[in-house]
């Protein structure tokens, strides 16, 4: 019994390690047929509501998403580079305190390095909004034509 148990068990790793993969592009592809369909109907309600010109651009198109940038600062960038650094020092805390990987101790360490992370991450772009405002009030400070 234990014999089997110990085939099944590397036997499952695989087959799992190799179905997620698998999985995951066949639900990538279900998702874009799906998006092509609905705008396939959304473009023939469209032609049998007879929409004018400039709302039947506003509803094919789709905005495009851009980064957010704040000045010449990309936020999700700095995000993941305070997140590196508070992981980072997480770990050079353990390694200090001589912390073993297998104990709780060790992990939650680093979890409390990813929350010192996030927030020097927050007060950053905090005081990246006060020096250059947002998108959005630079964009209704434009006169109107």
């Amino acid at each position: 019994m234990e014999d089997s148990l110990a085939v099944m068990i590397p036997l499952a790793a695989v087959i799992l390690s190799l179905a997620i993969p698998i999985v995951g592009i066949i639900m990538f592809f279900v998702t874009a047929m799906n998006q092509k369909k609905h705008d396939k109907e959304v473009r023939q309600l469209i032609i049998e509501n007879h929409t004018d010109a400039e709302t039947a651009k506003l509803l094919i198109d789709e905005p495009k998403k851009q980064p957010r940038k704040m000045g010449p600062f990309n936020l999700d960038n700095l995000r993941a580079a305070c997140i590196l650094l508070g992981i980072g020092l997480g770990a050079y805390i353990d390694w200090l305190v001589g912390v073993e990987t297998k104990s709780i101790y060790f992990w939650l360490i680093i979890a409390f390095g990813i929350g010192i992370g996030l927030l020097c991450s927050f007060l950053v772009e905090m005081h990246l909004y006060k020096k250059y405002g947002s998108k959005e009030n630079e964009k209704s400070e434009e006169p109107a034509e």
